[in-house]
């Protein structure tokens, strides 16, 4: 039995995760942590539907909870809703006992809530972005309160890594609501209801968000009376905010870190971002049929000159979707920046014919001055050899409303600038490039049909023995790397800067925004 102890995993990641310490030790009355928790790209803002939710769980795991979760670190999954857990022998069957909780209106949470809340992220009518993930779920049950089984038509070594994004719902709240009108009740956005150590209290549209502490929360009342999420429009102005001590943490580019280094009001945060950005070749648009134009846009861009020059060696390129040396294979092509290759590759495959000098539209949900400046950076590179890209930014509601479209208007993204986490669970690149992943059914927002890769991804998905499953993984790098459903670029770090008032307060920069273990209740801010 894999026991996750509450207590323990607290003391654990109160040794290991990134914590900021005032010499204070006395909390001031009526504290308010205000922060920009949903800027950058582990941000979602606007988005209170848990189910809908791409990124932004750095929030909405404050108040709403997981049955599980990983610790602070991104090594190992704990325990948040669930005390602990069984996996059958044959890997077919999850058993979780769960903890005692009551959501934020009182009632108690049970085993049917788990149950409504997977029937309902197994229904992709919800809007769910989980759907497709949890298609191997072929039974739920609550045979009492605190037990839920889950069963599986075939072995999954991705389940529990989905599960951490799975949100606990109120069934007694939502179960009224028709599934296909879920999506857009005002619930989320008015009153949803936790289990968490915050309560949903109050939003302004495009300004804040506000929690207030859940005082019956079952590990214990929050040291914070109010957690306040402020929106801005960019970095720069959550930056502003933060010197001007409006807020008390906020996400930050790596060439903005240099800044803060040396200022003791501010403590940096650095970490992995596990997230692999990549140029996604749209494969439902012509001019990417030919496997030489999009080994030509790879040789085309200087990848190291970026990583130096932009990410100031915060960065390692990727040539495929890992890093991670047990899951790269040492003979991958390391697509070398050589532009006069480039352009004899278009030149072989006709690139004059297929689209020549017309404007190809690169969509992107990165805002920051960083992400501008690389893909200026790429768009220039591009140029010299021939291929005329045009960057678009979004926010990433409207990225999503664009490449999730079942019926998509392939202009639009010719060419996507994006991430997709690599880790802490190598599967988790399944959802963005298995076949079976096309919207609606998932993200695969390239509409890559690589028969290959996918065949690749499930192998791996389906292997039961964690030995053997990164050979497997390798596997699925040779073939990214030699069939280029995406032209793999870099994994950066990511960073956050919190005030040093602030004590006992966790962020990682995980993929996402997480969720990870952050036991917001701990968190205080000093006089």
């Amino acid at each position: 039995m894999k026991t996750l102890s509450r207590l323990s995993a607290i003391a654990i990641a109160a040794m290991m995760a990134t914590t900021v310490a005032s010499g204070f030790t006395r909390p001031a009355r009526a504290a308010t942590l205000s922060g920009g928790f949903d800027v950058g790209p582990g941000g979602f803002q606007g988005n209170f539907n848990a189910l809908a939710a791409t990124a932004g769980f750095t929030w909405l795991s404050i108040y709403f909870e997981p049955l599980v979760t990983y610790d602070a670190k991104l090594q190992k999954t704990v325990g948040v809703l669930a005390s602990s857990y069984e996996i059958s022998p044959d890997q077919l069957t999850y058993t979780f006992k769960l903890a005692d909780a009551k959501w934020h209106d009182g009632k108690p949470f049970t085993a049917k809530d788990a149950k409504f809340t997977i029937g309902l992220a197994k229904n992709a009518k919800t809007g769910s972005v989980l759907a497709a993930r949890l298609s191997p779920v072929s039974a739920v049950e609550a045979p009492d309160e605190h037990t839920l089984v889950i069963k599986l038509s075939a072995p999954s070594a991705s389940l529990i890594d989905t599960l951490t994004k799975v949100m606990m719902l109120p069934e007694h709240a939502l179960s009224s609501i028709p599934v296909d009108q879920l999506a857009k009740s005002p619930w989320w956005s008015t009153s949803p209801i936790g289990t968490g150590a915050f309560k949903f209290t109050k939003y302004v549209n495009d300004q804040y968000v506000e929690l207030a502490a859940n005082t019956d929360y079952r590990g214990g009342k929050p040291a914070l009376e109010k957690i306040i999420n402020r929106y801005f429009a960019d970095p720069a102005a959550a930056i502003a905010a933060l010197r001007a001590g409006e807020i008390q943490f906020t996400y930050v580019d790596s060439n903005d870190v240099p800044t803060f280094k040396d200022d003791t009001s501010f403590q940096v945060i650095e970490g992995n971002s596990f997230v692999v950005n990549y140029l996604g070749f749209n494969h439902e648009s012509p001019i990417w049929k030919d496997l030489r134009v999009r080994q030509a846009v790879m040789h085309a861009i200087n990848r190291d000159a970026i990583i130096q020059s932009l990410y100031g060696g915060a960065a390692k390129p990727a040539n495929c979707a890992y890093v991670a040396d047990q899951l790269v294979p040492k003979d991958i092509d390391p697509y070398a920046y050589d532009p006069e290759k480039a352009k004899a590759l278009l030149k072989e495959a006709g690139w004059d014919e297929i689209n020549g000098g017309k404007p190809i539209t690169l969509l992107t949900y990165y805002t920051t001055p960083l992400a501008t400046n690389v893909l200026a950076a790429v768009q220039a590179m591009l140029a010299q050899v021939g291929i005329n890209v045009v960057p678009r930014a979004v926010d990433a509601p409207t990225y999503n409303s664009i490449v999730l479209k079942p019926d998509a208007d392939i202009s639009q993204f010719q060419l996507v600038y994006a991430g997709l986490q690599n880790g802490p669970d190598a599967g988790s690149i399944n959802v963005g490039l298995n076949e079976k992943q096309i919207p609606p059914a998932g993200p695969n927002v390239v509409r890559a049909r690589m028969p290959d890769l996918t065949a690749a991804l499930d192998t791996a998905l389906a292997e039961p023995d964690a030995a053997k499953r990164d050979e497997r993984y390798r596997t699925v790098c040779k073939v990214m790397n030699s069939q280029l459903p995406w032209g793999t670029l870099w994994v950066a770090n990511r960073y956050g800067v919190v005030s040093t008032k602030i004590k006992d307060f966790v962020w990682t920069p995980a993929p996402g925004g997480g969720p990870y273990q952050a036991d917001p209740q701990h968190w205080s801010i000093a006089e």
